[in-house]
């Protein structure tokens, strides 16, 4: 069970913040626009920018007990890597990355990065940042590494078709001007199938596999189920990695109020199971979950409340059990386990 639950990725934010903890509200009280110019905008603690609620209320991303209450509920359900989605060294979610290094080492779990379309970010950009997370963090005892591929650490890249393949072949092939492969830096780099032509870019730009990211089934080619078993059959016939990502549901309205066409029911944990057996009939040696804490696109698998304040009503779990998330996803790690 031990080697399959770290096969099993869980993207975790870490932009959260609260005025006791950080002096200020941070992720909760996002500014949102309507498309017809009108701004809304979340103050955080009660009105937040999210569809649900959390069990826990607001709270700080560099909070050392909520950090170790998280990682004891992904211990507990069996997921074995949490992926922090990253925005660039001294960032504010950077600097969170210590303390959940260090909670991650105390629930026995590992840690990898999403490395996000920080600003600035080009595939050069993107090379520094995996050698600067090597070196700055990935001699401590919760960085993930793979044994499976010869011991290297995994980064996955966001929005990687922004750039064109040849400007990643330099990072990520072995003639590239400024190649990290046969190098300290090494690393298994995980680039996102977005569009349906995107498979030819990631081989030809080096990349060692692709993940889906979206949990809105259908919004994009790579997030659209049905495509999964020629996208698994294309990383076989190519030497790379498919790493479906599985969602609870999705709903990003509270920010993208005109998003409608995106949304998707949790249908009561049937559209989790789903995106399970779709994963698993097409094969793949990883799985990757969206998500722990996104409350923006409602992806998270962290417990929620009802709640209700005026002039909004948040979803909720329709459960009497506020943790069936996490329940889910134990089953689903058992389930890719077997």
């Amino acid at each position: 069970m031990a080697s399959r639950s770290s096969d099993v990725h869980i993207f975790y934010y870490a932009w959260y913040g609260t005025p006791g903890k950080d002096g200020a509200f941070h992720g909760w009280n996002v500014d949102a626009e309507t498309r017809d110019g009108r701004r809304i905008s979340y103050i955080g603690d009660q009105d937040i920018a999210s569809t649900f609620y959390p069990a826990f209320g607001c709270y700080s991303s560099n909070d050392p007990e909520m950090l170790k209450i998280h990682m004891s509920q992904l211990a507990a359900a069996q997921v074995g890597v949490l992926c922090i989605s990253w925005w660039g060294r001294d960032s504010y979610a950077d600097k969170a990355v210590p303390g959940i290094l260090d909670a991650a080492r105390e629930a026995g779990l590992r840690v990898d990065f999403l490395i996000e379309p920080f600003e600035g970010r080009t595939p050069a950009a993107a090379g520094d940042a995996i050698r600067h997370i090597m070196e700055k963090y990935g001699s401590h005892r919760a960085f993930y590494r793979t044994d499976r591929f010869g011991e290297k650490p995994m980064f996955y890249v966001r929005d990687s078709s922004l750039h064109a393949p040849d400007q990643w072949g330099e990072i990520l092939l072995p003639a590239g001007s400024n190649t990290i492969r046969k190098t300290p830096h090494d690393a298994l780099v995980i680039g996102m199938w977005d569009g349906p032509d995107d498979g030819d870019a990631l081989r030809a730009a080096g990349f060692d596999g692709f993940f889906t990211y979206f949990g809105s089934h259908g919004s994009t080619y790579g997030s659209t189920m049905e495509n999964w078993p020629h996208m698994s059959q294309f990383a076989w016939d190519n030497g790379m990695l498919f790493i479906p990502t599985l969602s609870p549901g999705y709903d990003d309205t509270r920010i993208r109020p005109w998003n409608t066409r995106a949304v998707r029911d949790r249908d009561s944990g049937e559209y989790y199971r789903e995106t399970l057996r779709r994963a698993l009939a097409a094969g793949t040696p990883f799985l990757s979950i969206s998500s722990f804490n996104g409350w923006h696109e409602g992806t998270q698998i962290e417990p929620a409340v009802p709640k209700q304040i005026a002039g909004y009503t948040y979803d909720n779990y329709r459960s009497n059990n506020v943790g069936i998330y996490l329940d889910l996803t134990k089953q689903i790690v058992r389930a890719f386990s077997r």
